[in-house]
């Protein structure tokens, strides 16, 4: 017998307007993101900058709506060596991973491929290596007219018009030991050069909006102090703060990879009541905003022998070996994928696991306005050094960013729960009891000015299908127009280039709504979107 679960939904539960920015993606020169996906000049479709016209064909097709360029690479990024004629370039490394990056692709080249793909640009400023005149020519190169040396010099290399960004990252991972020039031992430092960085982009352009780090890890022993001593300096002057994290489960546990929804969820409440203190501790009125900006849940073979119980508390060679390692150079031809995107075993289950983030996310929409999957290019078009195709995860990626706009309508969700027994990857992937875990969640987008209202859930009972009740009789005047399920029966089941509907949504043709209520089945570990229209 299946298990049961009841949704209800009321008009007057709203929580906040969705932002379509909620479904970005992040952009770094790490595996194939870049390197071979974006740029590869020798790609038959490569365009007049090397972008790989196929990748970006795939984007647009999806309609991501914004794209984050930041990640480890930003910390040491000397930008102002990126631009210009490619005979005047300097080297370009990453020196958190020991690898050169190509001269081609730089400042000009990120901004113009996010332009083409039709996405809002969202950057993330060197708070590393770099100082505050760094970011101030930084700002003056991509927004100012003309007039100002850097701006003119933008204008010299070939680009008239501003670039326009209105959202800028104040440093990435700026507490993790990882980083280049890392702030993991002083906050307040931190803290107050994010406030004078932030201070000195607004009064350049007024209309743009800024990000400060927190804790990039809550794993780490640091968290959340450390996240409280920065925003007691810079939370007057800064819009949101960023939010990292990666969920991990060994392979086959999809209990675990599915508990990664409650990780999520403590990681933002804990923030959201964090910056509620400090604003009352300020006395002021202003609401601090969270933006997601890197996460994904994936299963990952244990590493070693994890020492259970560091919690965070890792020396620096936890993270990277010293000094064996030389500097490489990676061929866009050369296939190394990453993320969540990369790996095949699991793969309609990771999409769902990603799914119900941004589900979770959507449940907090009056503070949650950024998201951004680390592996979200993949998620939306998937590539090979040859190819490009649609991944399980497109579809319910794609599903959000067309229906889940206006406001987020907060589901009732009555079903059962399982419990999850603590659990190492590596020394620092460490997860207590996961307690009270639902096999279903939900989220609902009322949409007005389309006459639109649509209820998104998640069946990540992996064991057997869920009986699920939709109570939606409190919509007046909307009627049923479709259930659509993606599902597999095969957990080994991927799609790829040479057989890309290996897991495809379906419309459920038996699906009935009656006196305001639909009762089906859910097949087990399956993303179900339920729609309907004004009458």
């Amino acid at each position: 017998m299946p298990r049961k679960a009841k949704i209800s939904l009321h008009p007057s539960y709203v929580k906040g307007d969705i932002s379509p920015r909620l479904f970005g993606a992040f952009l770094e020169p790490i595996g194939n993101m870049v390197i071979g996906s974006m740029w590869n000049p020798d790609h038959p479709t490569a365009d007049d900058k090397g972008f790989r016209q196929d990748f970006i064909d795939g984007l647009t097709e999806a309609g991501l709506p914004s794209v984050r360029f930041g990640g480890n690479y930003v910390s040491g990024f000397r930008w102002k060596d990126s631009v210009g004629p490619l005979e005047s370039r300097k080297p370009l490394i990453d020196r958190s991973r020991s690898s050169f990056i190509p001269k081609e692709v730089g400042v000009d080249e990120y901004l113009t491929w996010i332009e083409r793909v039709k996405a809002d640009i969202m950057w993330t400023l060197n708070l590393g290596t770099d100082d505050i005149d760094a970011s101030i020519d930084f700002i003056d190169y991509t927004n100012v007219e003309r007039g100002l040396e850097w701006a003119d010099k933008r204008i010299e290399f070939g680009r008239e018009k501003p670039y326009g960004i209105k959202i800028f990252y104040l440093g990435n991972e700026m507490d993790g030991p990882w980083q280049v020039a890392s702030w993991e031992k002083d906050p307040v430092g931190y803290g107050v050069k994010a406030r004078e960085v932030s201070k000195a982009l607004k009064y350049t352009d007024g209309s743009v909006e800024t990000i400060a780090c927190v804790s990039s890890c809550p794993f780490l022993t640091h968290y959340p102090d450390w996240d409280r001593q920065v925003l007691e300096q810079c939370y007057e002057v800064v819009d949101y703060i960023s939010l990292h994290h990666y969920h991990s489960a060994l392979p086959y546990d999809i209990g675990a990879l599915m508990a990664g929804v409650k990780a999520y969820e403590n990681y933002m409440d804990t923030e959201i009541a964090l910056s509620d203190y400090i604003r009352t501790m300020l006395r002021t009125e202003k609401t601090m905003y969270l933006s997601l900006d890197e996460y994904g849940s994936s299963f990952r073979p244990q590493k070693g022998h994890p020492q259970y119980g560091t919690n965070g508390n890792m020396p620096i060679n936890t993270f990277f070996s010293f000094p064996d390692r030389g500097f490489t150079t990676q061929d866009p031809g050369v296939w190394r994928s990453f993320g969540p995107g990369g790996q095949r075993v699991g793969e309609m289950a990771m999409a769902l696991a990603n799914a119900s983030t941004m589900l979770a996310m959507i449940r907090r929409a009056d503070r949650v306005k950024i998201g951004c999957a680390t592996g979200g290019l993949g998620m939306l078009c998937a590539t090979d050094k040859d190819h490009v195709w649609k991944a399980a995860a497109y579809y319910p990626m794609t599903e959000l960013i067309r229906y889940a706009k206006g406001k987020s309508i907060l589901p009732m969700v009555e079903c059962e729960t399982y419990d999850v027994p603590s659990y190492a990857v590596d020394d620092q992937n460490q997860y207590a009891d996961f307690h009270d875990v639902p096999y279903v969640t939900a989220a609902a987008a009322l949409n007005e000015d389309a006459g639109e209202f649509t209820v998104f859930v998640a069946n990540g009972d992996w064991e057997d299908e869920e009986e699920v009740t939709l109570d939606v009789k409190s919509f007046d005047g909307y009627r049923f127009v479709e259930h659509l399920t993606m599902y597999s029966d095969d957990f080994e089941a991927a799609n790829t280039y040479e057989d890309p509907e290996a897991i495809n949504p379906v419309v459920c043709e038996d699906t009935k709504c009656k006196d305001g209520k639909i009762t089906v089945t859910l097949k087990k570990l399956s993303w179900n979107m339920f729609r309907f229209e004004k009458s």
